[in-house]
Protein backbone atom coordinates (compact mmCIF):
# COMPACT_ATOMS: atom_id res chain seq x y z
CA UNK A 1 0.00 0.00 0.00
CA UNK A 2 3.08 2.54 0.61
CA UNK A 3 4.38 1.74 -2.73
CA UNK A 4 1.32 2.64 -4.34
CA UNK A 5 1.25 6.22 -2.07
CA UNK A 6 4.25 6.71 -3.39
CA UNK A 7 3.83 6.85 -6.69
CA UNK A 8 0.63 8.77 -6.25
CA UNK A 9 3.01 11.50 -4.29
CA UNK A 10 5.20 11.48 -6.76
CA UNK A 11 2.20 12.16 -10.13
CA UNK A 12 0.97 14.60 -7.91
CA UNK A 13 4.64 16.59 -7.90
CA UNK A 14 4.71 15.83 -11.46
CA UNK A 15 1.41 16.61 -12.99
CA UNK A 16 2.28 20.24 -10.76
CA UNK A 17 4.95 20.68 -12.75
CA UNK A 18 3.60 19.78 -16.01
CA UNK A 19 0.23 20.83 -15.83
CA UNK A 20 0.11 24.23 -13.53
CA UNK A 21 3.86 25.25 -12.09
CA UNK A 22 4.08 28.13 -15.22
CA UNK A 23 6.95 26.62 -16.59
CA UNK A 24 7.39 25.33 -19.73
CA UNK A 25 4.89 26.24 -21.75
CA UNK A 26 3.79 29.24 -23.67
CA UNK A 27 0.58 30.34 -22.87
CA UNK A 28 -1.72 29.71 -19.45
CA UNK A 29 -1.83 26.54 -18.36
CA UNK A 30 -5.20 27.00 -16.64
CA UNK A 31 -6.14 27.29 -20.47
CA UNK A 32 -4.21 24.94 -21.94
CA UNK A 33 -5.53 22.40 -19.46
CA UNK A 34 -8.72 23.25 -18.15
CA UNK A 35 -9.89 19.93 -16.77
CA UNK A 36 -6.33 18.78 -15.22
CA UNK A 37 -5.14 22.63 -14.34
CA UNK A 38 -7.46 23.18 -10.51
CA UNK A 39 -6.52 19.85 -9.07
CA UNK A 40 -2.64 19.78 -9.84
CA UNK A 41 -2.36 23.12 -8.42
CA UNK A 42 -2.41 21.09 -5.44
CA UNK A 43 0.16 18.75 -6.45
CA UNK A 44 2.87 20.18 -4.65
CA UNK A 45 1.31 18.73 -1.39
CA UNK A 46 2.74 15.32 -2.74
CA UNK A 47 5.52 16.19 -0.74
CA UNK A 48 4.17 16.29 2.74
CA UNK A 49 2.78 12.76 2.41
CA UNK A 50 6.31 11.85 0.93
CA UNK A 51 7.72 13.18 4.30
CA UNK A 52 4.58 11.14 6.28
CA UNK A 53 5.98 7.96 3.87
CA UNK A 54 9.86 8.87 5.05
CA UNK A 55 9.03 8.80 8.72
CA UNK A 56 7.14 5.45 9.07
CA UNK A 57 9.31 3.75 6.39
CA UNK A 58 12.95 4.90 8.08
CA UNK A 59 11.57 3.99 11.34
CA UNK A 60 10.16 0.51 10.35
CA UNK A 61 13.16 -0.12 8.26
CA UNK A 62 15.50 0.92 11.16
CA UNK A 63 13.88 -1.18 14.00
CA UNK A 64 16.59 -3.88 15.62
CA UNK A 65 19.12 -2.40 12.90
CA UNK A 66 22.68 -1.20 13.75
CA UNK A 67 23.62 2.94 12.74
CA UNK A 68 26.27 1.58 10.19
CA UNK A 69 22.66 -0.68 8.83
CA UNK A 70 21.49 2.73 8.85
CA UNK A 71 24.01 4.73 7.40
CA UNK A 72 24.58 2.17 4.81
CA UNK A 73 21.02 1.58 3.65
CA UNK A 74 20.59 5.61 3.23
CA UNK A 75 23.45 6.11 0.77
CA UNK A 76 22.67 2.91 -1.39
CA UNK A 77 19.33 4.35 -2.14
CA UNK A 78 19.47 7.69 -1.97
CA UNK A 79 22.96 8.54 -4.15
CA UNK A 80 22.84 5.88 -7.31
CA UNK A 81 19.84 7.31 -8.63
CA UNK A 82 20.63 10.72 -7.67
CA UNK A 83 24.10 10.74 -9.62
CA UNK A 84 22.95 9.60 -12.37
CA UNK A 85 19.76 11.95 -12.43
CA UNK A 86 22.42 15.12 -11.69
CA UNK A 87 24.42 14.26 -15.25
CA UNK A 88 21.17 13.81 -17.25
CA UNK A 89 19.01 16.46 -17.02
CA UNK A 90 22.60 18.76 -16.62
CA UNK A 91 23.45 16.56 -20.39
CA UNK A 92 19.36 17.54 -21.73
CA UNK A 93 19.44 21.16 -20.37
CA UNK A 94 22.65 22.12 -21.75
CA UNK A 95 22.10 19.91 -25.35
CA UNK A 96 18.40 21.78 -25.33
CA UNK A 97 19.77 25.66 -25.54
CA UNK A 98 17.70 28.43 -25.54
CA UNK A 99 15.70 27.33 -22.60
CA UNK A 100 16.63 26.38 -18.91
CA UNK A 101 20.87 27.54 -17.94
CA UNK A 102 22.99 24.89 -17.22
CA UNK A 103 24.78 25.67 -13.52
CA UNK A 104 29.00 26.19 -13.93
CA UNK A 105 30.61 22.58 -13.58
CA UNK A 106 31.63 23.32 -9.94
CA UNK A 107 28.03 23.66 -8.94
CA UNK A 108 27.10 20.37 -10.56
CA UNK A 109 30.15 19.22 -8.50
CA UNK A 110 28.86 20.43 -5.22
CA UNK A 111 25.56 19.12 -6.39
CA UNK A 112 26.79 15.46 -6.36
CA UNK A 113 27.63 15.64 -2.64
CA UNK A 114 23.98 16.21 -2.21
CA UNK A 115 25.40 19.41 0.06
CA UNK A 116 24.48 21.77 -2.20
CA UNK A 117 21.80 23.47 -0.04
CA UNK A 118 23.78 24.48 3.23
CA UNK A 119 26.73 25.08 1.14
CA UNK A 120 24.39 28.29 -0.83
CA UNK A 121 24.66 26.54 -4.04
CA UNK A 122 22.13 25.93 -6.50
CA UNK A 123 20.18 23.11 -7.19
CA UNK A 124 20.61 21.19 -10.71
CA UNK A 125 16.98 20.53 -10.05
CA UNK A 126 14.21 22.46 -8.05
CA UNK A 127 13.00 19.38 -6.89
CA UNK A 128 16.24 18.44 -5.07
CA UNK A 129 15.64 21.06 -2.06
CA UNK A 130 13.64 18.11 -0.25
CA UNK A 131 16.61 15.68 -0.42
CA UNK A 132 18.25 18.35 2.13
CA UNK A 133 15.24 17.59 4.35
CA UNK A 134 15.44 13.96 4.47
CA UNK A 135 18.89 14.29 5.34
CA UNK A 136 18.41 16.38 7.99
CA UNK A 137 16.18 13.69 9.39
CA UNK A 138 18.20 10.92 9.01
CA UNK A 139 20.73 12.72 10.84
CA UNK A 140 18.36 13.88 13.35
CA UNK A 141 16.63 9.87 13.68
CA UNK A 142 20.20 8.56 13.48
CA UNK A 143 20.69 9.68 17.47
CA UNK A 144 17.93 7.16 18.34
CA UNK A 145 19.04 4.30 15.97
CA UNK A 146 22.19 4.60 17.52
CA UNK A 147 20.85 4.44 20.72
CA UNK A 148 19.01 1.21 19.85
CA UNK A 149 14.85 1.98 18.90
CA UNK A 150 12.35 1.34 21.04
CA UNK A 151 8.71 2.65 21.55
CA UNK A 152 9.66 5.07 24.47
CA UNK A 153 12.63 6.22 22.59
CA UNK A 154 10.83 7.38 19.68
CA UNK A 155 7.81 8.54 21.82
CA UNK A 156 10.66 10.97 23.34
CA UNK A 157 12.19 12.02 20.18
CA UNK A 158 8.81 13.02 18.55
CA UNK A 159 7.94 15.50 21.53
CA UNK A 160 11.31 16.85 22.17
CA UNK A 161 11.64 17.38 18.15
CA UNK A 162 8.06 18.94 18.10
CA UNK A 163 8.55 21.26 21.31
CA UNK A 164 12.15 22.12 19.72
CA UNK A 165 10.49 23.28 16.22
CA UNK A 166 8.04 25.21 17.89
CA UNK A 167 10.98 27.50 20.01
CA UNK A 168 13.14 27.45 17.00
CA UNK A 169 10.50 29.27 15.15
CA UNK A 170 9.73 31.60 17.28
CA UNK A 171 13.57 32.25 18.02
CA UNK A 172 13.47 33.55 13.79
CA UNK A 173 15.57 32.42 11.65
CA UNK A 174 19.01 30.33 12.26
CA UNK A 175 20.99 27.69 11.71
CA UNK A 176 19.33 25.16 14.80
CA UNK A 177 15.59 26.69 13.13
CA UNK A 178 17.19 25.35 9.77
CA UNK A 179 18.43 21.87 11.49
CA UNK A 180 15.21 21.52 12.93
CA UNK A 181 13.56 21.61 10.16
CA UNK A 182 10.17 23.74 11.67
CA UNK A 183 8.19 24.12 8.52
CA UNK A 184 8.67 20.57 7.85
CA UNK A 185 9.21 18.56 11.06
CA UNK A 186 5.70 17.44 11.31
CA UNK A 187 5.05 15.31 8.98
CA UNK A 188 7.96 13.35 9.71
CA UNK A 189 6.94 13.24 13.25
CA UNK A 190 3.31 12.14 11.91
CA UNK A 191 5.49 9.23 10.08
CA UNK A 192 7.10 8.18 13.27
CA UNK A 193 3.82 8.45 14.88
CA UNK A 194 1.69 6.24 12.25
CA UNK A 195 4.49 3.43 12.31
CA UNK A 196 4.38 3.17 15.95
CA UNK A 197 0.71 3.09 15.80
CA UNK A 198 0.73 0.20 13.14
CA UNK A 199 3.58 -1.56 15.84
CA UNK A 200 2.35 -1.39 19.14
CA UNK A 201 -1.38 0.26 18.47
CA UNK A 202 -3.42 2.85 19.22
CA UNK A 203 -3.30 4.91 22.21
CA UNK A 204 -4.41 8.47 23.32
CA UNK A 205 -1.06 10.03 23.58
CA UNK A 206 -0.03 8.53 19.47
CA UNK A 207 -3.10 10.30 18.27
CA UNK A 208 -2.88 13.71 20.58
CA UNK A 209 0.67 13.29 18.78
CA UNK A 210 -0.96 12.94 15.26
CA UNK A 211 -3.52 15.55 16.38
CA UNK A 212 -0.74 18.00 17.19
CA UNK A 213 0.99 17.73 13.52
CA UNK A 214 -1.90 17.69 11.26
CA UNK A 215 -2.44 21.33 13.13
CA UNK A 216 0.89 22.37 12.53
CA UNK A 217 1.48 20.90 8.93
CA UNK A 218 -1.78 23.09 7.96
CA UNK A 219 -0.58 26.42 9.85
CA UNK A 220 2.75 26.02 7.78
CA UNK A 221 1.65 24.05 4.64
CA UNK A 222 -1.11 27.46 3.51
CA UNK A 223 2.47 29.79 3.69
CA UNK A 224 3.78 27.65 0.67
CA UNK A 225 0.23 27.66 -0.64
CA UNK A 226 0.37 31.94 -0.42
CA UNK A 227 3.65 30.98 -2.38
CA UNK A 228 2.42 29.08 -5.36
CA UNK A 229 -0.11 31.47 -5.96
CA UNK A 230 2.58 33.64 -8.34
CA UNK A 231 2.81 30.53 -10.09
CA UNK A 232 -0.34 29.09 -10.46
CA UNK A 233 -2.53 32.20 -10.14
CA UNK A 234 -5.02 33.39 -7.66
CA UNK A 235 -7.96 31.50 -8.30
CA UNK A 236 -6.83 28.36 -6.55
CA UNK A 237 -8.51 28.22 -3.05
CA UNK A 238 -6.78 28.21 0.45
CA UNK A 239 -9.66 24.83 1.44
CA UNK A 240 -8.31 22.85 -0.48
CA UNK A 241 -5.10 22.36 1.07
CA UNK A 242 -7.12 21.35 4.48
CA UNK A 243 -9.03 18.82 2.02
CA UNK A 244 -6.26 17.22 0.42
CA UNK A 245 -4.05 17.00 3.81
CA UNK A 246 -7.00 15.04 5.84
CA UNK A 247 -7.09 12.90 2.86
CA UNK A 248 -3.30 12.36 3.79
CA UNK A 249 -3.85 11.74 7.32
CA UNK A 250 -6.91 9.40 6.96
CA UNK A 251 -5.26 7.74 4.37
CA UNK A 252 -1.97 7.27 7.09
CA UNK A 253 -3.95 6.48 9.72
CA UNK A 254 -5.67 3.62 7.71
CA UNK A 255 -2.47 1.74 6.88
CA UNK A 256 -1.29 1.99 10.66
CA UNK A 257 -4.97 0.42 12.00
CA UNK A 258 -4.71 -2.44 9.25
CA UNK A 259 -7.42 -1.35 6.62
CA UNK A 260 -5.51 -1.80 3.67
CA UNK A 261 -4.18 -5.30 4.29
CA UNK A 262 -6.23 -6.67 1.57
CA UNK A 263 -3.90 -4.41 -1.24
CA UNK A 264 -1.26 -6.35 -2.16
CA UNK A 265 -0.95 -6.66 -5.86
CA UNK A 266 2.14 -7.49 -7.29
CA UNK A 267 2.65 -4.32 -9.88
CA UNK A 268 3.38 -2.39 -6.28
CA UNK A 269 6.62 -3.20 -5.01
CA UNK A 270 7.73 -1.88 -9.02
CA UNK A 271 5.32 0.90 -8.72
CA UNK A 272 6.97 2.63 -5.84
CA UNK A 273 10.72 1.51 -6.96
CA UNK A 274 10.15 4.23 -10.12
CA UNK A 275 8.92 6.92 -7.61
CA UNK A 276 12.34 8.21 -6.83
CA UNK A 277 14.13 8.11 -10.37
CA UNK A 278 10.53 9.68 -11.45
CA UNK A 279 11.11 12.62 -9.13
CA UNK A 280 14.16 13.50 -9.95
CA UNK A 281 14.24 13.33 -13.45
CA UNK A 282 10.72 14.88 -14.34
CA UNK A 283 11.41 18.33 -14.07
CA UNK A 284 13.58 20.08 -16.09
CA UNK A 285 13.50 17.50 -18.69
CA UNK A 286 10.10 17.81 -19.12
CA UNK A 287 9.93 22.01 -19.49
CA UNK A 288 12.52 21.14 -22.16
CA UNK A 289 10.75 19.36 -24.21
CA UNK A 290 7.61 21.41 -24.12
CA UNK A 291 9.42 24.59 -24.55
CA UNK A 292 10.57 23.10 -27.93
CA UNK A 293 7.89 20.71 -29.33
CA UNK A 294 4.47 22.50 -28.08
CA UNK A 295 4.41 24.31 -31.43
CA UNK A 296 4.31 21.15 -33.24
CA UNK A 297 2.64 18.27 -30.68
CA UNK A 298 -1.11 19.12 -29.21
CA UNK A 299 -0.61 20.10 -25.25
CA UNK A 300 -2.52 16.85 -24.23
CA UNK A 301 -0.02 14.34 -26.33
CA UNK A 302 2.70 15.64 -25.31
CA UNK A 303 2.54 16.07 -22.00
CA UNK A 304 1.26 12.30 -21.50
CA UNK A 305 4.09 11.57 -24.30
CA UNK A 306 6.44 13.16 -21.50
CA UNK A 307 5.29 11.60 -18.74
CA UNK A 308 5.03 8.21 -20.23
CA UNK A 309 9.04 8.58 -21.76
CA UNK A 310 9.85 9.79 -18.35
CA UNK A 311 8.36 6.88 -16.18
CA UNK A 312 10.04 4.91 -19.26
CA UNK A 313 13.49 5.92 -18.32
CA UNK A 314 12.64 5.92 -14.53
CA UNK A 315 12.24 2.31 -14.69
CA UNK A 316 15.09 1.42 -16.96
CA UNK A 317 17.12 3.68 -14.16
CA UNK A 318 16.00 1.55 -11.30
CA UNK A 319 16.49 -1.54 -13.45
CA UNK A 320 20.09 -1.06 -15.02
CA UNK A 321 21.27 1.45 -12.70
CA UNK A 322 20.04 1.76 -9.14
CA UNK A 323 19.89 -2.28 -8.39
CA UNK A 324 23.75 -2.98 -9.41
CA UNK A 325 24.98 0.07 -8.31
CA UNK A 326 23.09 -0.40 -4.61
CA UNK A 327 24.53 -4.13 -4.36
CA UNK A 328 28.21 -3.01 -5.06
CA UNK A 329 28.02 -0.46 -2.44
CA UNK A 330 26.18 -2.32 -0.17
CA UNK A 331 29.29 -4.84 -0.07
CA UNK A 332 31.92 -1.94 -0.04
CA UNK A 333 30.32 0.14 2.75
CA UNK A 334 29.58 -3.21 4.80
CA UNK A 335 33.48 -4.37 4.11
CA UNK A 336 34.26 -0.82 5.37
CA UNK A 337 31.93 -0.76 8.96
CA UNK A 338 33.60 -4.21 9.55
CA UNK A 339 37.32 -3.03 9.40
CA UNK A 340 36.20 -0.14 11.47
CA UNK A 341 34.46 -2.48 13.53
CA UNK A 342 38.04 -4.80 13.67
CA UNK A 343 39.97 -2.32 15.14
CA UNK A 344 37.88 -0.96 17.66
CA UNK A 345 37.73 -4.84 18.73
CA UNK A 346 41.56 -5.38 18.82
CA UNK A 347 42.71 -2.25 19.93
CA UNK A 348 45.73 -2.67 17.98
CA UNK A 349 47.43 -1.71 14.64
CA UNK A 350 45.97 -3.55 11.30
CA UNK A 351 48.36 -4.46 8.51
CA UNK A 352 47.79 -1.87 5.90
CA UNK A 353 45.55 -3.43 2.85
CA UNK A 354 48.70 -2.86 0.23
CA UNK A 355 50.19 -5.75 2.04
CA UNK A 356 53.30 -3.59 3.23
CA UNK A 357 54.43 -3.54 6.33
CA UNK A 358 52.50 -2.32 10.21
CA UNK A 359 54.55 1.09 11.44
CA UNK A 360 54.63 -0.87 15.29
CA UNK A 361 53.19 0.72 18.19
CA UNK A 362 54.79 2.33 21.19
CA UNK A 363 56.97 -0.90 23.08
CA UNK A 364 56.43 -3.43 20.45
CA UNK A 365 59.01 -4.81 18.64
CA UNK A 366 58.88 -4.86 15.02
CA UNK A 367 59.05 -8.77 14.85
CA UNK A 368 56.01 -8.95 16.93
CA UNK A 369 53.39 -10.53 15.20
CA UNK A 370 50.11 -8.22 14.55
CA UNK A 371 46.64 -9.69 16.29
CA UNK A 372 43.86 -11.02 13.70
CA UNK A 373 41.49 -8.36 13.06
CA UNK A 374 38.39 -9.26 13.70
CA UNK A 375 10.85 -4.18 9.05
CA UNK A 376 7.57 -4.58 10.02
CA UNK A 377 5.45 -7.42 8.58
CA UNK A 378 2.47 -7.09 6.05
CA UNK A 379 4.42 -4.05 4.57
CA UNK A 380 6.22 -4.18 1.27
CA UNK A 381 8.03 -0.86 0.31
CA UNK A 382 11.48 -0.70 -1.65
CA UNK A 383 12.14 2.63 0.01
CA UNK A 384 11.83 5.95 1.67
CA UNK A 385 9.57 9.16 0.43
CA UNK A 386 11.54 12.03 -0.64
CA UNK A 387 10.84 13.73 -1.63
CA UNK A 388 9.79 20.02 -4.51
CA UNK A 389 10.39 23.72 -4.87
CA UNK A 390 11.19 25.55 -1.40
CA UNK A 391 9.61 28.79 -0.56
CA UNK A 392 12.42 30.36 0.46
CA UNK A 393 13.80 31.91 -2.69
CA UNK A 394 16.88 29.47 -3.10
CA UNK A 395 17.62 27.70 -6.04
CA UNK A 396 15.70 28.26 -9.78
CA UNK A 397 12.25 27.56 -8.63
CA UNK A 398 10.57 29.36 -6.19
CA UNK A 399 7.46 27.17 -4.94
CA UNK A 400 7.62 23.79 -3.02
CA UNK A 401 6.69 20.64 -4.95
Amino acid sequence: MLDGLRLCAALMVVLYHYVAFGEGWEGSQAQLFPVLFRPSAYGWLGVELFFMISGFVICMSSWGRSISHFFTSRVIRLFPAYWLAIIVTTAVVFLMPGGIAPLPWRDVLVNMTMLQRPMGVEDVEGVYWTLWAEMRFYLLFALVVWRGLTYRRVVVFCWVWAVAAVLATRSGASPISDLLMAQDCWFFIAGLAFYLMYRFGQNLLLWGMIALCFAMGNYTAMKTWRATLDKVGDNVPGWGVAVVLTVFFVTMAGVSLGWFRGINWRWLPTAGALTYPLYLLHESIGWEVFHHYQSRVNQWVLAGGTLAAVLVLSYLVHRWVEKPAAKRLKVALTKAFEQIRAEGATGHDRTPAHGGPARPGPGRPVSEPLAPGAGAPGLRVTGAGFPVQAPDGQGHDHTRA
